[in-house]
């Protein structure tokens, strides 16, 4: 039987999941609810219920799910009323902007017995997945380095997004799904984070910013988001002990070069800009193998089909509270390297 969702906050990701809700083969979309008039007019005007208040959805009895979508700084005081007034909850990430906030919010789920979880919806994208899978299956050895960066040139957008008290930037805008994603890649305690950040287009919030993360075998992981990039830099770029792999764009396929053999019979020289150089040279087919990966097939939606099993106790959330708090601490953690020009050392781990 389909769970009924009704949606607080009904912009972008609103209408997201909006759209997702109407097409589901295991939600209904109950309606929406958004503090500005307007765009429950939109709604309206687009078929789809709107609610006259916040305190009308918590008090209809056949919603099942609550989503916040709503700007970051308010997810506090939404999540932990809908969790109060029995309702299952999902929310947009961030999911807060303090881990006094999320704890809160966790407090208040067990406090209710519902189920309460978090839209970290890019571990379905087929990127993340290829690169996952390429570490799964060690068919170039052990990771040595992953860097994973997010390009644009269009600045941030004029919204509440380039506003600090909203809870802006971009730490907290792709930095949460590039972080998320590289926790899981690399499932190691972290010792260092180093975080620099850029104001280029705004003075208010961080325009871009560029991690550094070493983890205690010794792996090391780059994260880096920029929006003055005209000319993009690799979405995935991996070290292996056997090989490297690289994704130019998530509309690519992933591209491999896995070493057959070390050493060469004997290496001819390559011309440089102003000499010859040996140790550049490129690597020939008889000790490397180059191909490509298809990219994986992906559902986001199996996002709400996996949050449906787990509301009836048939399946484990895939998106776990602990992994979020993480998250959320290593973005915390980000600011204050930023701000203090120093690395952050964990003599225990993070």
């Amino acid at each position: 039987m389909k769970k009924n969702v009704a949606i607080v906050g009904y912009g972008g990701q609103g209408g997201w999941h909006a759209g997702h809700a109407l097409r589901s083969d295991v939600v209904s979309l109950a309606g929406v609810y958004d503090i500005k008039p307007e765009r429950n007019e939109i709604a309206r005007s687009n078929g789809i219920k709107a609610y006259d208040s916040f305190e009308a959805v918590l008090a209809d009895e056949s919603v099942d799910i609550v989503v916040c979508a709503t700007p970051n700084d308010v997810h506090r005081d939404i999540v932990v009323r809908a969790l109060e007034a029995g309702k299952n909850v999902v929310c947009e990430k961030p999911v807060a902007l303090t881990l006094e906030d999320f704890d809160a919010m966790c407090e208040a789920a067990k406090k209710s017995g519902k189920l309460f979880t978090v839209h970290q919806n890019r571990r379905w994208d087929v990127d993340y997945l290829a690169i996952k899978s390429l570490i799964e299956s060690g068919e170039i050895g052990e990771t040595i380095n992953i860097e994973s960066r997010v390009h644009g040139s269009r600045g941030i957008p004029s919204d509440w997004r380039c506003h600090k008290p909203y809870g802006g930037g971009m730490i907290l805008d792709w930095g949460v799904h590039l972080i998320d994603q590289m926790l899981l890649l690399i499932p190691e305690k972290i010792k260092k984070i180093y975080c620099e950040t850029t104001n280029i287009t705004t003075d208010e919030v961080d325009d871009g910013m560029h991690l550094m993360l070493t983890f205690e075998s010794g792996k090391r992981a780059t994260v880096e988001v920029g929006t003055y990039n005209f000319i993009y830099m690799p979405r995935f770029y991996m070290q292996c002990k056997t090989g490297s792999a690289m994704i130019e764009d998530w509309q690519k396929n992933c591209k491999v070069a896995k070493m057959k053999a070390w050493n060469e019979k004997e290496v001819i020289p390559v011309q440089t800009a102003a000499g010859i150089t040996k140790t550049m040279a490129p690597r020939d087919e008889i000790t490397l193998d180059t191909y490509e990966i298809d990219r994986p097939t992906s559902d986001v939606h199996n996002f709400y089909r996996n949050l449906v099993l787990a509301i009836d106790g048939v399946e484990e959330p895939i998106v776990k509270l602990h992994q979020v708090r993480r998250v959320l601490q290593v973005m915390l953690a980000c600011f204050e390297s930023a701000e203090m020009g120093k690395a952050i050392i964990y003599e225990n781990g993070l």
